[in-house]
């Protein structure tokens, strides 16, 4: 078994054995329950790394065949409530981080005030709720699948932000509406060159209705984006003069604005469901603009559920011409080439592709479920889809074979 894998085991003991005793503990105001998934990977791409989100290092393919990175986590919360209308969350999460350690992370940290049964607000580090699983997005028990479609999910992998949030819930007939509206900011590591990603004035709204077996979702967010590291790429192209100023300014990540929108529903009556969503990004980087769905459904026979997804992921403008080659003298062209390569290489990482995934989920012990599932991905010309990680020699286009077994348990 590996290190990192061998490490989560031990931590999940440790925290099993901390929930039994908050149990037997007399503090009444205080609960403790965590969550966890141990998994592994395998990828048919050997030039390119299968990772749940590109801010992790690496993951099945290249680095290795099986990987137990991409899934496996564990995490544990502690939720005090002070008073009847004060209450207080921490939730800290041990998974593959961007330098390729499990060291614990804060995952949530806030402090609510419950000003009626309908309306609250909570401050510090929260839930950001871009999409229909947002809130349950890392406890792999809670979902059908072993982790939520790529094509949609990778538009925002964002899960947290630190700031202000409130949510007002409004009762109309049969139906529950759960209104949230959210403003912070973020700083996230990246593992592609060690920089950091700078997120500020951040906001979104967003609504989930209920209604018997059926759930809908929509949200907005939008906020301005910072990368140093990303700009000391597009810092050389404006030494190229004013072709070279243009291409700088068209996609660089400074200051520049991030819009998403989901949309999403969930109808399920018990012995089956239907889940689909839709996801729109749109910026001033290199990351252009992107559109995501996917439909899956499945049927329940006792403990076990098969279930059938499609997904598919579309963007815009996976290749640019760049700097002018021919009109160089001969001592830029070399220079200049090399910045078009590099340009084009990060526009190609931008997902085109559409994935279709086979599985099931068996719950074969109270809280603990195991999933399997089989991924084909088609990806699109010029485009290196959903993978990380990108060898030198990596063909964009083609397909690739993902299979994931992963064990989820709640506690």
């Amino acid at each position: 078994m590996p290190v990192k894998l061998t490490t989560l085991v031990l931590l999940a003991a440790a925290l099993y054995a901390a929930s039994a005793r908050a149990d037997d503990s007399d503090g009444p105001t205080f609960s403790f329950n965590g969550f966890g998934t141990l998994g592994m990977v395998y990828s048919s791409e050997r030039q390119a790394d299968f990772s749940s989100n590109f801010f992790k290092p690496n993951g099945a393919g290249y680095t290795r065949a099986w990987s137990a990175d991409v899934d496996s986590l564990i995490a544990g919360q502690v939720t005090a409530n002070l008073t009847p209308q004060l209450s207080a969350v921490l939730q800290v999460v041990s998974e593959q981080n961007y330098d390729d350690t499990y060291s614990p992370h804060v995952e949530w940290a806030n402090i609510k005030y419950q000003f009626t049964p309908d309306f609250s607000v909570r401050v510090g580090r929260t839930v950001l709720p871009t999409f229909l699983f947002s809130q349950t997005r890392k406890v792999g028990y809670t979902l059908p699948w072993v982790r939520p479609p790529y094509e949609v999910y990778s538009f925002n992998p964002l899960t947290n932000s630190d700031g202000l949030d409130v949510s007002y819930r409004l009762h109309v007939g049969e139906s529950t509406h759960t209104m949230q509206a959210n403003v912070g900011q973020k700083d996230l590591k990246l593992a592609s060159n060690g920089g950091t990603l700078v997120l500020r004035n951040m906001w979104s709204i967003s609504n989930t209705a209920e209604l018997g077996a059926l759930t809908a979702h929509i949200a907005y967010q939008k906020f301005y984006a910072t990368a140093p590291s990303f700009n000391v790429l597009f810092d050389a192209f404006r030494q190229f003069g004013p072709q070279g100023v243009a291409i700088a300014d068209q996609y660089d990540v400074n200051k520049k604005p991030v819009s998403i929108i989901g949309v999403g529903a969930n109808y399920d009556p018990g012995n089956w469901f239907v889940i689909g969503e839709w996801s729109h990004i749109n910026t001033k980087t290199p990351f252009g603009k992107g559109t995501g769905w996917y439909v899956s459904s499945g049927y329940r026979f006792g403990k076990f559920t098969p279930f059938v997804t499609y997904a598919q992921a579309k963007a815009d403008n996976l290749s640019d011409p760049g700097l002018t080659v021919s009109a160089l003298p001969p001592f830029l062209a070399g220079p200049a080439t090399g910045l078009n390569a590099a340009l084009n290489s990060v526009l190609s990482r931008k997902a085109v592709q559409n994935t279709i995934s086979v599985g099931g989920r068996w719950d074969f012990m109270k809280n603990t479920d195991l999933k399997l599932q089989f991924d084909h991905t088609r990806i699109g010309t010029g485009s290196s889809g959903m993978l990380i990680n990108i060898q030198p020699g990596f063909q964009t286009g083609g397909k690739v074979n993902v299979f994931s077994a992963t064990l989820d348990f709640v506690f």
